[in-house]
């Protein structure tokens, strides 16, 4: 289900910056390729696959925004790679991310990346049965979402 589209997911994230307007429907395509040392990387380019990730705007803070993440396709690193493509990267995200941003976050207690998969949906396919699950963010973002609060 997962390969044929049959389920919707979507995340919780604190991106970098002030959200301007509404949501944002982000369609790029995206290309992995593996570095010389190893490292797996995905890149914007137009000989790469379809993607396309929707981001909602929850809360604004001073610097930062949560927000919440849908990618319609499953690419590999697609919500990491389409908010940096944004300008906006993703908090605490070492690969995609922004150093100096990061280094912020972390004073606020963040110790990892900031993307949370809060809501999984799919249809049973014997029954038809739609089922949904959801998950609470964890009290170490939710603190840092207090921090910035202050």
């Amino acid at each position: 289900m997962l390969r044929e589209g049959g389920t919707e997911k979507r995340y919780l994230a604190l991106l970098k910056g002030k959200w301007r307007g509404g949501g944002r429907r982000v369609e790029a395509p995206l290309l992995k390729s593996v570095t010389q040392s190893g490292e797996h990387m995905v890149k914007i380019s137009p000989s790469g696959k379809s993607a396309l990730s929707v981001f909602t705007p929850i809360e604004r803070y001073p610097h930062a925004t949560l927000v919440e993440a849908e990618p319609v396709t499953g690419r590999t690193h697609q919500l990491r790679v389409h908010a940096a493509h944004l300008g906006q990267p993703i908090a605490g995200d070492e690969k995609y991310g922004d150093e100096t941003f990061n280094k912020q976050m972390a004073g606020h207690g963040l110790r990892r990346m900031f993307l949370h998969a809060s809501a999984l949906s799919f249809t049973l396919p014997e029954s038809g049965q739609t089922l949904s699950v959801s998950a609470p963010l964890p009290d170490e973002l939710r603190r840092v979402l207090e921090q910035l609060e202050q």
